[in-house]
């Protein structure tokens, strides 16, 4: 069911379908999130057959979020394809130093690159949004590189629009929080596996089923297991008979600690311990490597 849009977010969804009829076929990379579902939609609304949906399947992609992105695939009509990746082979990302998304998109568009003869469109494009220009984001570098286009960043949309635009075309995922990689948890210096970033799932999974639907479990060294909820639920957590049952779940998943950060879910607050020149560098080569891409296009 739609909705009626404000007029200045109106003209930004016509924007978005226009780019999208001017890329004339395109491979959307669909995470099973509330941003790449709305671009799926619009390269759907715009060219029909021409837009196919593309999912990555590894170790660090939830097994929820590769279902959310079969299911709203499903739900907008678009073809849909999984492909596997294989960023645990790459020992860069295993080390997970900083630069670890980096290597992961790399990793993605490389084999999308690969593929898209094959699948006869002539733009990779991502759910990517102009509030992600605003963080830590090195997997920018890897899209910017790879000549991929953000059309939520092009058009100008930010997360509360994405999520207007969302509802607006009855899409499931509108209200969906966001669910980045599981590696994702995993504190820099730590080596990301797929042992651990398997238990991080089964460790949010858990707290899902008792009604924590926003939530983050960070793994830091020596095992120890940080656990991100809103502040308004920390009370529920530590609640006697429900941390009783957490911490059972949680040894038997084999984390050693188990602490509650008091300063409740936030975005990327792994971020804080990456060094600023490493942020600074990357931020440099993502804005050379656009400029490159602009000029070739």
């Amino acid at each position: 069911m739609t909705s009626e849009l404000a007029t200045a977010l109106a003209h930004q969804r016509d924007q978005l379908l226009d780019l999208m009829r001017a890329l004339g076929s395109v491979a959307v990379a669909l995470s099973g999130g509330v941003d790449s579902a709305v671009v799926a939609q619009a390269a759907f609304l715009s060219l029909g057959e021409k837009a196919l949906a593309v999912t990555a399947h590894s170790p660090s992609v939830a097994e929820r979020d590769r279902r959310d992105a079969a299911r709203v695939a499903r739900q907008i009509g678009i073809r849909h394809v999984i492909v596997e990746t294989a960023e645990f082979d790459l020992p860069a990302y295993r080390a997970n130093g900083g630069d670890r998304c980096y290597h992961c998109k790399s990793e993605l568009y490389q084999r999308l690159e690969a593929l898209r003869p094959s699948w006869g469109v002539a733009y990779l494009v991502s759910g990517a949004n102009v509030d992600d220009l605003g963080d830590y984001r090195p997997g920018l570098l890897a899209a910017a590189e790879h000549g991929v286009r953000h059309p939520l960043q092009e058009v100008g949309l930010g997360k509360d629009q994405v999520r207007q635009l969302a509802r607006h075309w009855g899409l499931e995922v509108a209200d969906k929080p966001a669910s980045p990689c599981l590696s994702s948890r995993i504190a820099p210096g730590v080596a990301a596996t797929p042992e651990r970033t398997r238990r991080i799932e089964l460790a949010e999974e858990f707290l899902r089923r008792h009604g924590l639907r926003d939530c983050r479990v960070r793994l830091h060294e020596g095992e120890l297991a940080r656990i991100e909820v809103p502040t308004e639920t920390l009370a529920a957590v530590a609640e006697p008979g429900f941390r009783a049952a957490l911490l059972a779940h949680f040894e038997e998943l084999g984390f050693r600690f188990i602490t509650l950060d008091l300063a409740g879910l936030r975005s990327g607050s792994l971020n804080t311990l990456i060094d600023l020149d490493v942020k600074r560098r990357f931020a440099l080569e993502t804005l050379h490597a656009a400029a490159d891409a602009a000029a070739r296009a």
